[in-house]
C-alpha cells in the first residue's frame, strides 16, 4: 500500500507544482496516474520512490515513512523510471547483479530469476553486451527486470510500456495484473489512456499539482459524461482547470 498524505513540492518559490496532494494506492490493485506533460505526475512518483524531498506531507510504503525511514521504505518497493538511459558502460548482467547486490537477494535465487525475467523480454542472449549498446526497447526492458528481480510488493512504473514492442507490453500489462490478483500494489503514470481503460482498477487525474479526480472509470463516466470515452472525459476534466 502506497499512502500519500498531504504531499506538497515546490521548485520556484510561490508556486507550487505538487500542491497538497492526498491519495491512497490499495493493495490488490492498479492505479493508473494521469495528467497533462508537466501536470506533477513525475514529480510525485520522484518523491514517491525518494529521488526527490517532500517540502510539506509524508508518504508511507506499506507503513514505512519515506522521509524518516527510507532505507526501510525503499526496500517495499521496484522502481521503474521515465527514462531507461542509465549505467550504459555496464553490462546487461552486470547491472542486473548489482540490482540484486542492492535488494540481498541470495545467489542461488537470483540466478534463476535474471533468467527468467530476461528470457520472458527476449534479451537474455544480450546480457553480455553493455547497456549502451542496446535500443530504447531494450534499455527498457533491462530496467523493467532489474526493478522486478526483487519481487517487490509495490511496483512503481513511470511510463513503463515506452518504446515496448507489442509483445513485451503485453507481457507487462500481464504481469501487472497478476501482481495486482496476487494482493499486491501496481502504480503506474501513462499518457496512453486507453492502456488506462482496459488495465486500471482505479485512476488519478493531477493537473496544475492538484488532484482533480480519483476513483473507476465508471465513477468518472457518472460524474462528468456518460457514454464517453476515456480520452473525452480526460479532456474535459483538465480544460476544466
Amino acid at each position: 500500500m502506497i499512502e500519500i498524505k498531504n504531499v506538497s513540492k515546490s521548485y520556484v518559490k510561490g508556486k507550487k507544482s505538487v500542491d497538497d496532494l492526498n491519495l491512497e494506492i490499495k493493495n490488490g490493485e492498479i492505479f493508473g496516474f494521469l495528467g497533462p506533460n508537466g501536470a506533477g505526475k513525475t514529480t510525485t512518483i520522484r518523491m514517491i520512490t525518494g529521488i526527490l524531498n517532500i517540502d510539506e506531507g509524508d508518504i508511507l510504503i506499506d507503513g514505512k515513512s519515506i522521509k524518516k525511514e527510507p532505507l526501510e521504505a525503499k526496500k517495499n518497493f521496484g522502481f521503474v523510471p521515465d527514462s531507461p538511459d542509465m549505467f550504459l558502460k555496464l553490462k546487461g548482467i552486470e547491472y542486473l547483479m548489482f540490482m540484486a547486490d542492492v535488494y540481498d537477494i541470495p545467489q542461488d535465487k537470483r540466478k534463476d530469476k535474471i533468467e527468467e525475467l530476461t528470457k520472458k523480454f527476449e534479451i537474455y542472449n544480450d546480457l553480455n553486451n553493455q547497456i549502451q549498446s542496446y535500443s530504447h526497447g531494450m534499455r527498457q526492458k533491462i530496467v523493467i527486470c532489474g526493478a522486478l528481480l526483487a519481487e517487490p510488493k509495490n511496483w512503481i512504473l513511470d511510463e513503463p510500456m515506452t518504446g515496448l514492442d507489442p509483445k513485451s507490453s503485453y507481457d507487462l500489462k500481464e504481469m501487472m495484473r497478476q501482481h495486482a490478483k496476487s494482493g499486491k500494489t501496481v502504480f503506474f503514470s501513462t499518457h496512453i489512456l486507453e492502456v488506462a481503460e482496459k488495465l486500471c482498477d482505479r485512476v488519478g487525474i493531477i493537473n496544475k499539482g492538484k488532484l482533480v479526480f480519483v476513483g473507476t472509470f465508471d465513477e468518472m463516466k457518472q460524474k462528468f459524461k456518460e457514454n464517453a470515452s476515456l480520452e473525452d472525459l480526460f479532456l474535459e476534466i483538465t480544460e476544466k482547470q
